[in-house]
């Protein structure tokens, strides 16, 4: 089961497509339950996701595999590696659990900063201790793996991808991943839920794109899928791609996901694309009118 659970919605009304908030404890509680009748062994949560840690942690997951990330460093942190060190440790605390199948840093750029070095040496050093199994990063851009990779050895990068942001591979960034034999999780699959959502229920700031629209849903009729089916398609159909990470809001989303992992696929021509930032990366939405 190459499936994970992102729980950015446990901890926070997270998305663009979101309609329910935050998910109830008792929903979250379902949603696990379920995915690990189903298989699935991974979660996907940050620090910086509300509550959604203590959330797990009161529901109970040691039965998982816990990957989480670190926030960028404060500017006023003056000893970096005891701040780390206190932030796995009440990390895994909240969490329940001894151990972090693997610890990400939510800004990877402060690796290449004065201070990266110690950084990256806290890092190790975690892992060394037994308090994680991988480390590495969490990135928007794959441009941003050039200078990281060429100086730290990483064990685990997590990346956007979807039928719209595909420089994942375009790069060329999953062949060189998979050559130096680093795990690679990606998350966005449904651009917050964006790629899901029908002409009606759309926000109008993106019909500037109409002509992808048109495309994405000519695509989706010819092809006798729904646009979850369609989404985990693409993103199952690359092999070098290890989990990937879906947020639900419910457990009805879950069971359609589940649903449509399983179902039988076969060639139906590649999806529309669309090369533009705006769309693509969802940190400019705010930007839209």
């Amino acid at each position: 089961m190459r499936l994970a659970i992102g729980t950015a919605q446990f901890g926070l009304p997270y998305g663009v497509a979101n309609r329910i908030g935050q998910v109830s404890a008792a929903e979250a509680r379902e949603i696990l339950r379920r995915a690990a009748e189903a298989g699935v062994d991974t979660i996907d949560t940050a620090m910086a996701y509300g509550n959604s840690e203590q959330r797990l942690g009161e529901i109970g997951v040691k039965h998982f595999k816990v990957v989480t990330k670190l926030p960028a460093a404060p500017v006023e942190c003056t000893d970096l590696s005891a701040w780390m060190m206190q932030s796995v440790e009440e990390s895994l605390k909240r969490l329940g659990v001894a151990k972090l199948e693997g610890l990400l840093l939510h800004k990877p750029s402060q690796l290449l900063e004065v201070n990266g070095k110690k950084m990256y040496d806290t890092l190790t050093a975690l892992k060394k201790d037994g308090f994680v199994n991988k480390i590495g990063v969490s990135i928007y851009e794959p441009c941003e793996l050039e200078p990281l990779t060429a100086r730290f050895h990483l064990d685990l990068v997590q990346a956007p991808f979807n039928v719209l942001d595909q420089r994942l591979r375009t790069s060329g960034w999953l062949d060189k991943l998979a050559e130096q034999n680093i795990e690679v999780h990606v998350r966005s699959i449904f651009l917050q839920g964006l790629l899901l959502m029908d002409e009606a229920s759309r926000p109008e700031k993106f019909n500037r794109w109409g002509a992808f629209w048109i495309q994405w849903h000519k695509h989706l009729r010819a092809s006798g899928r729904t646009a979850l089916e369609a989404c985990l398609d693409f993103a199952i159909s690359e092999k070098r791609i290890h989990r990937l990470v879906v947020g639900v809001e419910s457990l009805v989303q879950f069971e359609e996901c589940l649903q449509a992992m399983r179902g039988t696929r076969t060639s139906t021509g590649s999806p529309p694309t669309c090369d533009d930032v705006q769309l693509m990366d969802p940190r400019a939405w705010s930007a839209l009118v």
